[in-house]
């Protein structure tokens, strides 16, 4: 396939009557428009206003997709305890299957086409097949709570750490590799340190595997940890082995300078997710200066009750504009910065090499925009237009690994309608019991 358009081949470079060149699954050409199209004559066509890489959505909660709305105007705790984990306990297999699926239609059709998935405690095969059908390329993790839990979440240790060894055997490196595992202890307050140790050790015991947490969200989060371990959050992480390069952790709002120089340290990569951090007051995450530090930074929405929306445009566009208000600095957080964090930062949270930027052979992980709105017009710049003013909804094509699976407004080769059908069934069945 050669797709034409003005090219954004990652946040430095843009090719202005640029094309890709498709083979299989792999990125064989970028460049110049006229030149490919005389290299490559026989290759189908299409032509977008705008083309540019897959965007990653470094953290999100997919099974949460039909809690969208059930739980706004609370703080964290209040949210996470008395709503949205009482929601997860009332999901079957069907359910989380449902809410993992319109979740991933969402990020399709919104330009997403890697996510890092913090799932929940049963029925994460459900969310494995889910990915797997509609194509996205994911990394999950099925969720490990041990203490401090609701009734129909908490688990023993060992069945906990079992359930996650097997799902590593039966989905670590399935659909051509476009599926892997994340260990998911929920956070700390949720789990044992035995737990917390026994996730570092299934790490290294099997080859590719990552470990994706929750970290230092919230104020009351943090305090609460301080009381039962004695040291701080990130801290405590590190002393039970859920730092280091292989390590991503959301939200990171709150750190003193000994825990950010210790994040820069054993190279641990951060996912900031800024809509969410505003809608629970949560406070806002210091990004600029992790940058600063040479720290990984991928950018998150988190769930669809504490966001709303997975539309990774509204959170490259928070996530500027949050860093210059809190630095009182609007040359802080730049579009390319930003750009960049939601792509090759992203690429490294996931831990999926050759995407996150249209090179040749790199992954074909892109996305076609169209222009045709008063609000996008003009474009002085693509990366500032792609940060700034881009919506999800002006995606119109979204190809992952070489097939397309999301064109002119419907997903391909999945019944969209059905989905939505099945998971609004089950979102008013379980709001109708909690």
């Amino acid at each position: 396939m050669l797709i034409t358009g003005t090219v954004v081949a990652d946040a430095e470079t843009i090719i202005e009557d640029g094309a890709v060149v498709i083979s299989e699954e792999t990125i064989t050409a970028v460049g110049d428009r006229e030149d490919l199209s005389d290299r490559y004559p026989d290759h189908e066509r299409r032509e977008f206003d705008l083309i540019a890489p897959g965007l990653v959505g470094a953290h999100v909660h997919s099974v949460q997709s039909i809690g969208r709305g059930i739980a706004d105007d609370a703080a964290l705790l209040e949210w996470l305890f008395d709503r949205v984990l009482p929601m997860e306990a009332e999901m079957d297999a069907d359910a989380t299957r449902a809410a993992a699926e319109l979740g991933y239609l969402e990020c399709l059709e919104s330009g997403t086409t890697t996510v890092v998935d913090h799932l929940t405690v049963h029925h994460s095969s459900a969310a494995f097949e889910a990915a797997r059908d509609l194509g996205i390329r994911a990394r999950l993790g099925k969720v490990l709570m041990d203490a401090d839990s609701p009734e129909g979440l908490e688990q023993d240790t060992e069945t906990a750490l079992a359930e996650t060894e097997s799902l590593i055997h039966e989905y670590h490196g399935a659909a051509d590799g476009r599926l892997r595992y994340a260990v998911t202890p929920r956070f700390a307050l949720s789990c044992t340190e035995a737990c917390l140790r026994g996730c570092r050790e299934l790490a290294d015991r099997h080859d590719g595997i990552r470990i994706h947490t929750h970290a230092s969200e919230n104020r009351e989060e943090i305090a609460a940890v301080e009381s039962r371990t004695g040291t701080s959050n990130l801290r405590f992480l590190d002393a039970v082995g859920l730092t280091g390069p292989d390590v991503t952790l959301a939200h990171c709002v709150h750190t003193d300078e000994g825990e950010r120089e210790l994040l820069a340290e054993t190279d641990t990569v951060v996912t900031h997710c800024p809509s969410s951090n505003m809608k629970l007051a949560s406070g806002i995450a210091p990004i600029a200066e992790y940058l600063d530090r040479g720290i990984t930074v991928a950018l998150g929405n988190d769930g669809p009750p504490c966001n709303n929306t997975l539309d990774p445009f509204t959170e490259m566009r928070q996530a500027s504009l949050l860093g210059k208000v809190d630095a009182l600095d609007p040359t802080r957080l730049p579009a390319e910065a930003v750009l960049r964090m939601a792509t090759e930062g992203g690429s490294r949270a996931a831990g999926f090499d050759r995407i996150g930027a249209l090179r040749e052979g790199y992954r074909a992980d892109l996305i076609g925009m169209t222009t045709a709105h008063a609000r996008t017009t003009p474009i002085h710049d693509p990366i500032s237009h792609l940060v700034y003013a881009a919506h999800g909804d002006d995606v119109v094509f979204t190809m992952v690994d070489g097939t397309v699976r999301y064109a002119d407004g419907e997903h391909v080769g999945v019944d969209a309608e059905a989905i939505r059908h099945r998971a609004n069934r089950h979102a008013k069945r379980i709001a109708d019991r909690i």
